[in-house]
C-alpha cells in the first residue's frame, strides 16, 4: 500500500527529476523523509509506523540493487551462521539453500529453535562467542543433537559424521514400519500422536510421518510471514486447506500468539521492559476485537471443511475465557445471518501455560473442551527462567518436580470436568518423560512430525499400569543423591 501511495510516489520522482539523482538514491531519500514525517507524529500507533517505512524502503532498495532478501542467494546450500535469527526471519528461508543454521544468540528453547525443527532445518542455538565472523566460506559439519560444529574437519571426523548419517537413515527406514500401527501400550493403554505445524506447507511432512491430527498449528506464523494484517479471506484459505488435507482428523488452530520474541512491526506494540509477561497472545486479541473478529471467521468458515477445534493461548483467568467465547457466539451469529456454513459444535481449549492456568484448572475446565499444555512457557514461568536466555543452563529444567506436578493437577482436574488433555511444547517429544506422561494420564502429545514415529515405537513398548508417580520421583530423587 505504501509504495503505491501517490505522495510518497511523487516524492521520489521530485527527488530523481529534480536533483538528477538515481533512483536508488531517490527511493533512500524519500524514505528517509517520510519516515521522519511518521516519527514526529503524536499518535503512538501512527508514530510506530517509522519502522515500517524504513523496513519498506531497506526492501526496495535491496530489490534495485540485486541484494537478495535477508542477504542469502548462495550458488550451493550453505549453513547459515548469525548473530541471532528471528521467527519471522527463520520463516523466510529457503529451505533448499540452507542445510542448517547456527545462533551467536538465542537458545533451543526459543520459538526460532522451534520453528527450525517443525521445518526440519538442523539448528544449533546459543553458540556463544564460539560463533566467529571470519569462520565464514570454511566448511562446517553440524550435530544439531549434540550441538556441535566442526570447522574444516579431518578425514576422521568427516568419517564419524558420515556414519551417523547412515544409522539416522537405517533408524529412520525401522521407523517407515511403524506407519499405521497404533499408538497403544502393551496393556491397551491409547494415547494420541498429533504434530505441530506452522503454515499449511508443513502438512505433507504431517501425513508423510503418520501423525494423526494436528494438535497445535501456530497461526501466528501467518502474520509473521506477512507484511500487513492478514485479511479474513487469506486466513480462510489457510485454514480450509489444512482441515481439508487432514481428512476428518482433527486440526487444533490456535489463535494469534505474538508478543515477546515474536514480533510483526505493523502490530505497531510499544518496546517493554518485559515482553515475555506483556502485551501478547489472547490479550492482545481482546484488546483488539477487530483483528480478533477476522481470524475468528476465517476459523469458524474453515470448520465447516473438516475437524477444526479452536485454542486460545496465555489465559490466566475465567474472565478471559468468557470473553473469548462471547466473541465466538458473535461471529456465529454473523456467519448464521449471512448464511455461510460453519460447524457450530467446534471445540474450544485453551493452552496451560502459566502457573494462573494451572491453579485455575478446576474453574477454566468447566468452561471449554479440552486443554493443552504448552510446557516451553510453563516452564519458563514456574521456574522463572527466560527461555531466550542461553546462559541459564541447568536452572530452566524442563524435568523440575514442579513443572511435572503442574502437570498432574493440571491433568486431574481435566479429567475430573471429563476432558481430555494434551502437551503441546517441546517436552512432548522427550521419550524420557513418557513413563510420566503416561502416569499422569496425559490423552494427547502433538510434537513436530519427525518426531511421531519414535515416539510411536516408546509407547508400543511400554506398560501403562507399571508407570507410577511414586516410583518415578523416587528414582529421580535416588538419581539426584548419586
Amino acid at each position: 500500500m505504501f509504495v503505491e501511495d501517490d505522495s510518497y510516489v511523487d516524492a521520489v520522482m521530485e527527488k530523481l527529476e529534480g536533483e538528477s539523482c538515481n533512483i536508488e538514491y531517490a527511493v533512500q531519500q524519500a524514505g528517509e523523509q517520510f519516515a521522519a514525517m511518521f516519527a514526529a507524529m503524536d499518535d503512538d500507533y501512527m508514530r510506530a509506523r517509522e519502522v515500517d517505512i524504513r523496513d519498506v524502503t531497506r526492501r526496495l532498495l535491496n530489490n534495485l540493487t540485486g541484494i537478495a532478501e535477508d542477504g542469502i542467494d548462495p550458488v550451493a546450500p550453505v549453513v547459515l551462521a548469525a548473530d541471532d535469527l528471528a521467527p519471522s526471519e527463520t520463516l523466510r528461508l529457503d529451505k533448499t539453500k540452507i542445510l542448517g543454521f547456527i545462533t551467536q544468540g538465542g537458545s533451543g528453547n526459543s520459538h526460532t529453535a522451534i520453528l527450525a525443527r517443525a521445518m526440519g532445518i538442523p539448528a544449533i542455538c546459543g553458540l556463544g562467542e564460539a560463533l566467529k565472523q571470519e569462520y565464514e566460506g570454511r566448511q562446517a559439519y553440524m550435530d544439531g543433537e549434540t550441538g556441535q560444529v566442526f570447522l574444516d574437519p579431518d578425514e576422521m571426523t568427516v568419517q564419524m559424521f558420515q556414519d551417523k548419517a547412515e544409522k539416522q537413515r537405517e533408524r529412520k527406514a525401522l521407523m517407515e514400519n511403524l506407519k499405521g500401527k497404533e499408538d497403544v501400550t502393551l496393556d491397551g493403554r491409547r494415547i494420541e500422536l498429533c504434530c505441530n505445524i506452522g503454515s499449511p506447507d508443513d502438512v505433507s511432512a504431517v501425513l508423510a510421518n503418520d501423525g494423526q491430527g494436528i494438535g497445535l498449528f501456530r497461526s501466528e506464523y501467518l502474520y509473521l510471514a506477512a507484511g500487513d494484517y492478514p485479511t479474513e479471506e487469506e486466513q480462510f484459505e489457510a485454514y480450509r486447506a489444512v482441515a481439508a488435507a487432514m481428512e476428518g482428523k482433527r486440526v487444533i488452530i490456535r489463535t494469534l500468539d505474538i508478543g515477546a520474541d515474536k514480533q510483526a512491526g505493523y502490530f505497531g506494540l510499544q518496546k517493554e521492559e518485559n515482553p515475555a509477561m506483556g502485551l501478547r497472545a489472547i490479550r492482545i486479541c481482546l484488546n483488539r476485537p477487530e483483528v480478533f473478529r477476522t481470524q475468528l471467521r476465517a476459523l469458524y468458515r474453515a470448520s465447516a471443511f473438516g475437524k477444526v477445534s479452536i485454542m486460545f493461548p496465555m489465559v490466566t483467568s475465567v474472565w478471559e475465557v468468557e470473553e473469548c467465547r462471547r466473541a465466538c457466539r458473535s461471529v456465529m451469529k454473523e456467519l448464521e445471518q449471512e448464511g455461510i456454513p460453519f460447524n457450530p459444535d467446534t471445540e474450544i481449549g485453551i493452552m496451560i501455560e502459566t502457573p494462573a492456568s494451572v491453579f485455575m484448572a478446576a474453574e477454566l475446565a468447566e468452561l471449554v473442551d479440552f486443554f493443552s499444555v504448552g510446557t516451553n512457557d510453563l516452564t519458563q514461568y514456574m521456574l522463572a527462567c527466560d527461555r531466550q536466555c542461553n546462559d541459564l543452563g541447568r536452572f530452566c529444567d524442563p524435568h523440575h518436580p514442579a513443572v511435572l506436578r503442574a502437570l498432574k493437577f493440571t491433568a486431574d482436574a481435566a479429567h475430573r470436568a471429563g476432558i481430555r488433555i494434551g502437551i503441546c511444547g517441546e517436552l512432548a517429544a522427550d521419550v524420557s518423560l513418557l513413563p510420566t506422561f503416561l502416569a499422569i494420564g496425559i490423552d494427547e502429545l502433538s510434537v513436530s512430525p519427525e518426531a511421531v514415529l519414535p515416539l510411536r515405537a516408546a509407547i508400543r513398548k511400554s506398560n501403562a499400569q507399571a508407570c507410577t508417580l511414586e516410583k518415578l520421583e523416587c528414582q529421580r530423587n535416588d538419581a539426584g543423591k548419586e
